[in-house]
């Protein structure tokens, strides 16, 4: 057997964002690296394989191999999922929802492909963040992605508090997000929290058939009822 002489590439593998049909929201490039890749870092293994058979129900789920990466594994695997591209194969890596390496844990992966010289390859698919950007209609010149907010009551309307100052001193949009199950919390501790004048966007199940895209004042949506519950949702403030 002849040494191997190239390295496989790392594919990152963008994903519907809930119950969509896929040709809607991705093109042919993500089906065509689908076709020909047997080796996946995926976050769930069973959500993994349903979205690979979503794709190309003809594809032989007993060739697939997969390295589940989540907030439970151990650092000492990382390079194991990349071993297939030493050995000239390429690797799909897919986020549980959009695209990988964005608020997703498959960016170790990437930086870790980086460090051994694999091509990393980023194909176009939806990102949640962007989109609710894009529809937001705030500053997309200057803006901040900051995750997940304190859980801690207090420090939360401090951490509310100090992005509504920054949004301001910045002229820039902060986004951040919550755990679904807790979206309607949030929601309340926000317009407790921020003047009436700061502008909120809230995006909600995007690209999907239910979705809600509305920026208004802080006073207007005190007026509003909006029921988050479980359902993915990017925040955006912005005071001027």
């Amino acid at each position: 057997m002849k040494p191997v002489t190239f390295l496989g590439k790392l594919y990152l593998i963008p994903t519907t964002l809930g119950e969509v049909a896929p040709d809607d929201v991705l093109p042919q490039t993500v089906k065509r690296a689908i076709d020909f890749i047997q080796d996946y870092v995926v976050e769930n293994e069973k959500t993994a394989r349903k979205f690979i058979k979503s794709i190309n129900p003809e594809k032989i789920q007993a060739n697939l191999r997969l390295h589940v990466l989540n907030k439970h594994t151990e650092t000492s695997v990382y390079n194991e999922m990349l071993k297939p591209c030493l050995n000239g194969l390429h690797v799909g890596l897919m986020s549980e929802a959009g695209c990988p390496g964005v608020a997703d844990p498959g960016a170790v992966i990437v930086k870790l492909a980086h460090e051994k010289g694999i091509q990393v390859v980023p194909l176009v698919g939806p990102s949640s963040i962007l989109l609710a950007l894009m529809g937001s209609g705030m500053n997309g010149q200057s803006f901040a992605f900051n995750g997940y907010l304190p859980i801690d009551k207090g420090e939360k309307k401090a951490s509310l508090k100090n992005l509504e100052r920054l949004s301001f001193e910045k002229n820039q949009a902060q986004l951040f997000i919550e755990t679904p199950y807790r979206n309607n919390k949030l929601l309340e501790d926000i317009l407790q929290t921020l003047q009436n004048a700061t502008q909120l966007c809230i995006a909600t199940d995007i690209t999907l058939p239910t979705e809600f895209i509305k920026t208004m004042p802080i006073s207007e949506w005190k007026k509003t009822k909006a029921d988050l519950h479980n359902r993915p949702t990017i925040f955006i403030i912005q005071k001027s």
